[in-house]
């Protein structure tokens, strides 16, 4: 066992806490402090002098009170018994707090993070004799209607000497032991600021899609891939992550709530538990975990939960699946290194921030991935951002250092969201690098000239907002027809196509064929209209065509209908100008 090492509390500055007489204890150690226990993290050392961010409420803590240190990281436990779990920031499971504490956290509480006399159907997959390395499957445990892979330690190797046989066992039951001594159960520690380690990490080639148009078609992400959503307040942040995690194609989902306001968190409390898991219809939480840590909670403990979230996902990403981390959001954390930065009076850089913000930010995006991992598997985890900035000043420290680490940026924009334009995200402020790593995926999956479609997609929006400036200077009359019909052609790509309603059941969602119809349905569109001006068409004609009603209407056309709906409406598009034609 550890051995403990004990100081006294000398000063106190709002959660951070000065200990003297901490010989022997760590960086990062996790120390329990005063006589309620509180939980602590070691942040600085100087001498037998320790630096301790409280991840609780220090009030009422007095100089003199003892300090403890365990001798131990900030760790997780792993196992079975998480999904369908909401925790705080430290894995402490909120529904075990309300229990013992009531509807408020009391200071020190101690509460398992997984159940402990819960039986779990193990299955092994590994006999006595077998050779296994770090991260291997032991065997399986099904949690609702997902495979639970049961996985040795990434630091632990060895010839297994024992295994037991199928059959019921608690968490806390060695499941098998190894030739050296070293006991195996169904779940693990792992210190959260320490990467999982893999074999190696794999080049993108896989897209990460959303359901959502203007992410899948525009500013795709890959899968193992990391973005960041910037936007003002009420802009829809939360709102994109929710949908994204509902309808991306990631195997589990981790959502942390770093911060948030405390109403905001509990919409997501709320809702997450009643959403349908469109893949198989049970509860979508069954593949969720959520970490709930409002902006009234402790600060130390917000800059813990995305480090907690990382290390829940690179648990189920060495499994072999595919995860979405959803972080919600990093402006609130970097807020929170702010804060402890200053009690520690470092030397502040930029609005504040501390002068390795970039470093801490690069530290967490560069957890995602997609990889190999020490057993032979291969899985990724997604992260997807949210940055709030203050005012909407994309130019402030966190946005910035944001955007020199993620591939996909996909801004917000509080005027679409004012218009009621959902998802607000502004075509002409976002952009993806990984486009075209992604092509080759697209044209053999999609549709062989997807990149050329959606090349023209983009340069259609970008000459209709350069004529919007010019109508509003002069009005649209000053404009030719060709230029009114891309105002017109813009308008129906940002209205029927870009926008998704979010509560329509069909609507909500669109898979890649189907983005693929309406591309071409809209362009063909385009071009035919265009071919009829050059043949003696006025746009009044064209604009009052009983066509566009069908091509609005197209997004509300169910999946397996929609082939046929296309086909007729293409068909159509063809007789309406083929008579100018000839």
């Amino acid at each position: 066992m550890t051995q403990q090492k004990q100081g006294l509390v000398q000063s106190i500055a709002g959660p951070a806490v000065i200990a003297k007489g901490m010989y022997g204890a760590k960086m990062y150690d996790i120390v329990r402090v005063g006589k309620e226990r509180l939980v602590g993290e070691i942040i600085r050392l100087d001498g037998d002098t320790a630096f301790v961010q409280v991840y609780e409420d220090t009030g009422g803590l007095t100089v003199g009170e003892p300090v403890q240190t365990t001798g131990l990281p900030l760790s997780v436990e792993l196992g079975p018994g998480m999904l369908n779990g909401i925790y705080d920031g430290i894995q402490r499971p909120l529904d075990k707090i309300r229990e013992a504490s009531g509807d408020f956290i009391a200071r020190g509480i101690e509460v398992s993070s997984l159940n402990r006399t819960q039986k779990w159907d193990f299955t092994p997959s590994v006999n006595v004799g077998d050779e296994v390395g770090g991260s291997s499957i032991l065997g399986t445990v099904p949690e609702f209607s997902f495979t639970h892979k049961i996985l040795t330690p990434p630091d632990k190797s060895g010839k297994i000497r024992s295994i037991v046989p199928a059959g019921q066992y608690t968490i806390d039951d060695t499941i098998a032991e190894l030739e050296d001594g070293t006991k195996l159960r169904l779940a693990h520690y792992w210190p959260v600021r320490a990467a999982r380690p893999v074999a190696r990490k794999l080049d993108p080639s896989l897209p990460f899609l959303t359901g959502m148009r203007i992410l899948d078609v525009l500013f795709p992400l890959v899968m193992g891939g990391a973005a960041a959503i910037p936007g003002p307040f009420g802009s829809g942040k939360t709102v994109t992550q929710q949908s994204v995690a509902k309808y991306g194609n990631a195997d589990i989902v981790v959502y942390v709530g770093c911060g948030e306001r405390g109403n905001e968190m509990t919409d997501v409390l709320v809702e997450f538990p009643e959403l349908e898991d469109p893949k198989t219809g049970g509860p979508l939480m069954h593949r969720t975990i959520l970490i709930a840590n409002t902006s009234n909670m402790p600060v130390a403990a917000r800059e813990a939960s995305v480090y907690t979230g990382i290390t829940l996902a690179e648990y189920f990403r060495d499994q072999g699946y595919s995860v979405s981390l959803m972080a919600d959001s990093t402006s609130r954390w970097a807020e929170a290194l702010r804060e402890i930065s200053s009690r520690l009076e470092e030397m502040p850089a930029e609005e504040g921030y501390p002068p390795y913000l970039g470093a801490k930010l690069a530290a967490f995006y560069e957890r995602a991935g997609a990889v190999n991992t020490l057993a032979g598997e291969t899985g990724a985890v997604s992260v997807i951002g949210a940055v709030s900035p203050a005012g909407g000043d994309m130019s402030e420290p966190v946005t910035q250092a944001t955007l020199r680490i993620t591939g996909a940026f996909w801004r917000l924009d509080a005027g679409l969201a004012r218009r009621r334009h959902f998802p607000a995200i502004n075509w002409n402020g976002s952009y993806s690098l990984f486009t075209p790593i992604l092509d080759k995926w697209y044209r053999a999956n999609v549709g062989p000239d997807f990149p050329e479609l959606r090349q023209r997609i983009t340069s259609l929006l970008q000459q209709e907002a350069a004529l919007q400036e010019v109508v509003q200077l002069v009005g649209p009359d000053a404009l030719q027809d060709n230029e009114r019909l891309i105002i017109e052609t813009g308008r129906m790509l940002r209205q029927d196509f870009l926008q998704q309603n979010g509560f329509d059941p069909v609507d909500a969602s669109a898979s890649m064929p189907k983005n693929y119809g309406l591309m071409k349905m809209f362009l063909k569109f385009y071009d035919e209209a265009d071919a009829g001006l050059k043949n003696g068409l006025t746009i009044d004609e064209i604009i009052q065509n009983p066509v566009i009603e069908k091509l609005a209407r197209a997004r509300y056309t169910p999946e397996n209908e929609f082939e046929a709906y296309g086909n007729g409406v293409m068909d159509e598009l063809d007789q309406t100008f083929k008579a100018v034609k000839a």
